[in-house]
C-alpha cells in the first residue's frame, strides 16, 4: 500500500468486516447503487459504509462483534467531524 492510511478500512482494521462496494454503472444486474452514496456528501457516506459493515459483521461473524464491544465503535472520523461540524 501506497499511504500509511491506505488500510485504515480494510477488513478487520477497526474489529469489523469492510462495507460493501459498488461502481459504475448505477444499476446491473438488477442491482442499484443506494442513493447515499451518489449524494457527494461524505460524512452519509462514512455512516453508511460503518453502518453496512456494523451489519454485514452481525450477520457474517457475530463473534467479532461480541469481541469488539458490540458495534461500539465510532464511524469512520471523517464521518464524527463533519456531523459535530453540522451541530455548532
Amino acid at each position: 500500500m501506497g499511504a500509511a492510511s491506505s488500510g485504515e478500512e480494510e477488513s478487520f482494521e477497526a474489529g469489523l468486516l469492510e462495507y460493501p462496494h459498488y461502481t459504475r454503472p448505477v444499476t446491473w444486474e438488477g442491482r442499484t447503487i443506494p442513493e447515499v452514496l451518489r449524494s457527494g456528501d461524505h460524512a452519509k457516506i462514512a455512516a453508511w459504509r460503518h453502518a453496512k459493515a456494523v451489519e454485514d459483521t452481525r450477520l457474517r461473524r457475530p463473534d467479532l462483534i461480541e469481541r469488539h464491544g458490540g458495534a461500539s465503535q465510532a464511524p469512520p472520523s471523517g464521518a464524527q467531524r463533519e456531523d459535530r461540524a453540522s451541530k455548532k
